[in-house]
């Protein structure tokens, strides 16, 4: 595998990556409200879909019960912790950025919007995947980061 980028460690690209998620993330939400409404499907592709489902759940919408303001707090809770973690370990600065600007972008919506904004609908050959936002892609992505980063790490420490 190749070495992960010492670039994975700078504070101006892990803040520069968290602003953009975050400025993406609302710009496409309000895109989507503006643009969309509860009951219309804008098909792209086949297999894509523009589709606004306000989310009052979790992940998938699963949770949807569970109140508001402890979904916020929790999610704060975790961007706060990631943020003090990351502080102390250079590598991991950027894919928590991904984390951080995906979380802030959801809690956001909870906030403003009562309910978090998707719009990106994925199908093919009859299966449906939930529909998610850019904020969601970035924690997806973050969070993979995170794993290959710490199996990087974790491989190059147990070869010297």
């Amino acid at each position: 595998m190749p070495p992960v980028p010492k670039s994975f460690g700078s504070v101006k690209l892990a803040l520069v990556c968290l602003v953009t998620v975050l400025l993406g993330d609302q710009i496409s939400k309000q895109l989507a409200e503006n643009y969309l409404n509860n009951q219309s499907t804008l098909e792209i592709f086949p297999f894509f879909n523009l589709l606004l489902v306000r989310n009052t759940g979790i992940s998938f919408g699963i949770f949807r019960n569970i109140s508001p303001i402890f979904l916020i707090c929790a999610s704060m809770a975790v961007a706060v912790y990631l943020a003090v973690w990351a502080r102390s370990n250079a590598l991991y600065r950027l894919p928590v950025a991904l984390v951080m600007g995906g979380a802030i972008g959801n809690i956001l919506d909870r906030i403003f919007r009562g309910s978090v904004v998707d719009f990106l609908d994925f199908h093919a050959c009859g299966y449906h995947w939930p529909a998610f936002n850019i904020a969601d892609s970035s924690i997806v992505i973050g969070a993979m980061l995170l794993f290959f980063v710490a199996y990087k790490c974790d491989n190059e420490s147990a070869a010297q």
